[in-house]
Parts: C-alpha cells; structure tokens; sequence
C-alpha cells in the first residue's frame, strides 16, 4: 500500500466457519482500547456478520459510499460512510457491507480500494474477507500489511484446504513474512497435532487461539466483543496477545493471566519482531 499510512490487517481463510469475524471484530476492539484509531470493514458483501455480531445497524453501507464516490470523487470523505461502535467507553469505526445482495453484485473492487486508500486517518484498518480467491480478496491482500490465515485443523479436509490456501498465497508471490498462520481451536482435542500441520505447512504458527465456545456465544448474544462480555476467557487473553503482537506493543499485564505458560509467552513476541527474524526452518518444522 504505497503511500498508505494506515496498517492494514485482512483476516482470511480457505475455510468457511473457522472464526475469521470473530476474530476481526477482537482485533479492532482490542486496538482501540489500545487507543489506536481502528476501523473495521466487512467485506463479505453478501452475508456479513459484524454489523448481526455487534448489533449494530446504519443507515449507510458500502454500496452508498461507492455511489458517492463515483458521484464527486473531490469532495468524497469515507467518515461519512462508516458508523461508530461503542462498548465502556471503547470505540472504532464500522463499514458495513451492503444492505441488499443485489447491491453487492454492484460493487467496484477499485471503488472498494479507493474507499480504503482514504481512510489514511485510522492507525489500523481490518478487513473481514470471505473464504474465496476472489477478485475483490486478492486486491485487499494486495493492499494489505498483514494477512491474518486463519484456519482450524481439527479433520484432514480442513487441514487440505489449509495447505492449498497458504500454497496458493504463496504461489501469488505474497512474501511469507506477510502471512501470518493463526491456528483457531488450537487446544482442541483432536487427531492431527499442530506440529503434523506446521510440518506439513513448511512454516510455524504465528498465534494460536484457544477454543472457548462458551464465551463467543455469549459474546455475540451480548452484542459485546470478548474482552467485554468475557475479559477472564483464556481466548480473550490470547486475542489481546494477538493484539499486542500486531501493535508491537506488550499487552498491559491487566488483560493477561498470571498462569500464560512458556509458549505462550514465545506468541507474545511482537509482530514485526517476528518479520525481522523469521525463518523457514530446513527440517519446515517449528522449533
């Protein structure tokens, strides 16, 4: 993103299910109780959740914004397309998706990239993507500072489509430094270990999420992102981790358990400590 000041985060996945809004929707929360200035934009254009998750409803979406862009481009301003969420004191922008799946058919991808090409003002930008190569997914990849891979690899299906997403974003030539795995359910019990799938993936973890069903249920009934319907979820530590990292900032003791064990204070190295110094191991296992 050339001359783009914002950090943009595109939560993505070959898999359907596997927790990518959730997971947006914690991320932008988290940075803005961080006290960045955060927007979150659901670019599922047909079916997206944020807007049911945090329940929330606007008068404004996407689509209007493109029809105003497209109507006088000089005096366009994306803050007036965008709504406010609001939690203890707590707030970052929305960008809903359109109303209407017509509507959705009628968006520009180079609308959609202008769009966010002129949110210059917020610190960190997320993007919830849904799980296609499509045009429109492969143009904010493109644009993006970090790619979110989120997937759960709890059955040999699951664990394929995983392997051909990450090989296929590497085949698109997105550096590995970009893509960061996040394993979701990762203390689930089940057959394939994490390991199996870091062997088979040639490349570590980045962050794994805990599972914590309990809690996301309860997150969404509430309207609440997890660190304000449930702030002592081990999954709700592990997002602000996650946060942290991404920030490159440590996480305030406050939003992490006494009892984090070895390995998770190594997922608590910064993001870009992590650029600096990743690579891929010979064996393509872990350490």
């Amino acid at each position: 993103m050339e001359g783009h000041r914002s950090i943009v985060i595109a939560v993505f996945s070959t898999s359907a299910g596997c927790g990518k809004t959730v997971t947006a929707i914690n991320l932008a929360a988290g940075l803005a109780k961080e006290g960045y200035q955060t927007c979150l934009v659901d670019l599922d254009l047909q079916f997206g959740d944020v807007m049911g998750y945090l329940d929330m409803v606007s008068d404004v979406t996407l689509a209007d914004a493109q029809a105003a862009l497209e109507k006088d481009a000089a005096s366009f301003r994306a803050e007036d397309y965008l709504t406010e969420y609001s939690c203890g004191g707590v707030s970052f922008s929305v960008l809903p998706p359109p109303r209407e799946i017509n509507d959705a058919y009628l968006v520009d991808v180079d609308m959609v990239a202008e769009i966010i090409q002129r949110m210059d003002n917020f610190n960190f930008i997320v993007l919830d993507l849904t799980a296609v190569f499509s045009t429109l997914n492969l143009v904010m990849l493109d644009m993006s500072t970090v790619i979110n891979f989120m997937g759960v690899t709890d059955f040999l299906p699951s664990v394929k489509n995983y392997k051909v997403g990450y090989d296929t974003l590497l085949r698109f030539e997105y550096e590995e430094r970009k893509i960061c795995l996040v394993e979701n359910m990762a203390d689930y019990d089940r057959y394939i270990s994490s390991k199996d799938v870091e062997r088979l993936l040639g490349a570590p973890f980045f962050h794994r999420l805990p599972l914590d069903s309990q809690a996301v249920t309860q997150s969404i009934r509430m309207g609440r992102p997890l660190m304000f319907s449930a702030p002592l979820s081990p999954l709700t530590q592990s997002y602000w981790q996650l946060v942290g990292r991404y920030s490159n900032r440590d996480v305030n003791a406050e939003h992490l358990s006494r009892h984090d064990d070895e390995s998770a204070q190594e997922e608590n190295k910064p993001f870009f400590s992590w650029l600096r110094g990743r690579k891929k191991p010979e064996s393509g296992v872990a350490e």
